[in-house]
């Protein structure tokens, strides 16, 4: 069996990169720590760090294919962040014109979570630490 150590990152592509870093960096807190145009695929690849931690590629690739599905289809369902505060966090979120779906409660460890998704529809999840 292999040995992992940890989740190195998650890669995105953004259907409009401008768009997509600025909601990643101003809305969500990201920090950009590297930023890379390569002509020859006509791509931009954003390095961004939460509270100082390297956890998302985010790319353009022109003429990429939109998502086909919502989280419960096969692959990838969802990216989820840890919030001290889940009603402050959406209520920042909304403000940012960000809609959130209704608070729900996790059944197993009783947390309170919500859903909302980036400007790609990209599903997101806040789950109450």
């Amino acid at each position: 069996m292999i040995s992992l150590q940890r989740m190195h990152h998650i890669a995105i592509i953004a259907s409009d990169y401008a768009r997509s870093k600025h909601f990643y960096c101003q809305v969500l807190g990201f920090t950009l720590i590297g930023e890379h145009y390569r002509a020859e695929r006509d791509s931009w690849k954003g390095d961004l760090a939460l509270q100082g931690e390297y956890m998302i590629e985010l790319f353009s690739f022109p003429g990429a294919p939109g998502r086909l599905s919502r989280p419960e289809a096969q692959g990838l369902r969802h990216l989820a962040f840890s919030v001290a505060d889940i009603d402050g966090a959406i209520a920042s979120l909304e403000a940012d014109g960000v809609a959130c779906e209704p608070v729900r409660v996790d059944a197993l460890t009783g947390k309170k979570f919500t859903f909302f998704t980036d400007p790609d529809r990209l599903p997101l999840e806040l789950y109450e630490a």
